[in-house]
């Protein structure tokens, strides 16, 4: 009887102790996946400037619309080409600042940026776009368009937009620092687009300034680009929680 009761009381302690086991193990696993356990966010700064410019502006050419009445109509006389425009405080629109030596590579973004044909002008008349973003071409004019990328690594694209139809969804295969757009129907519209492989980059607006967000730390070229004032470049350092000042100065050609 005495052997029956020790073997019962082996039995016992040896479940309690296979229970403890499993219980240590069940909590050292891992739990679901939750936000808190995934690895933070690197650590950024950021470039934020002006783009100046000195000296006497150039001459603006003023732009002939009379070969389409819708053009003329929707558009005041005179109408200045937007190249070589000056804010009035001293600056540069449609700048368009970027950094040239950035590591790594980045997923273009699923979103599309719109290039609109609005007034028979190119809207937003600079704009950037990384290698394989969609870019969406619409028209808002009761007029026929055409869309002409006048590029040298890209592959050269000429079409032409009825009023009515759908949208053109078109994508750039390498990087490209300018590619004008131009309107064979209409020989006075103009734009330009900036292809680049990472999302650090800007465009001034009438204010004649730029910030460019989220940038890893580290040394960069930042390079900046002006229809006909040209293109300059500055060494600049990027660190962790601080904002980067530059300025851009050009000067008539």
């Amino acid at each position: 009887m005495t052997g029956k009761r020790s073997f019962l009381a082996c039995g016992v302690v040896l479940a309690a102790a296979l229970v403890a086991i499993v219980a240590l193990v069940v909590s050292a696993a891992p739990g679901p996946s939750t936000g808190a356990s995934k690895t933070a966010p690197q650590a950024t700064g950021s470039i934020t400037g002006r783009v100046l410019f000195q000296g006497t502006p150039p001459e603006r050419r003023k732009l002939n619309m009379a070969a389409d009445p819708v053009c003329e109509t929707r558009n005041p006389q005179p109408t200045l080409a937007e190249d070589g425009a000056v804010n009035s405080n001293g600056t540069l629109p449609n700048a368009f600042v970027y950094l040239k030596n950035v590591s790594g590579s980045f997923m273009p973004p699923a979103t599309p940026v719109i290039l609109n044909q609005k007034d028979c002008m190119y809207l937003p008349h600079v704009l950037g776009v990384m290698v394989g973003q969609p870019l969406k071409i619409v028209s808002s004019d009761p007029t026929t368009h055409n869309i002409h990328f006048m590029s040298t690594q890209n592959t050269n694209f000429n079409q032409t937009q009825p009023p009515g139809a759908p949208p053109i969804i078109h994508k750039f295969a390498r990087p490209e620092i300018m590619i004008m757009v131009h309107c064979n129907e209409h020989p006075w519209m103009s734009a330009y687009v900036a292809v680049t492989t990472n999302p650090f980059y800007s465009i001034t607006g009438a204010e004649g300034t730029f910030t460019i967000q989220n940038v890893p730390p580290g040394e960069y070229t930042l390079g900046s680009w002006a229809a006909v004032f040209g293109t300059q470049d500055q060494r600049v350092t990027v660190r962790t929680g601080q904002a980067t000042q530059v300025t851009f100065t050009f000067k008539a050609p």
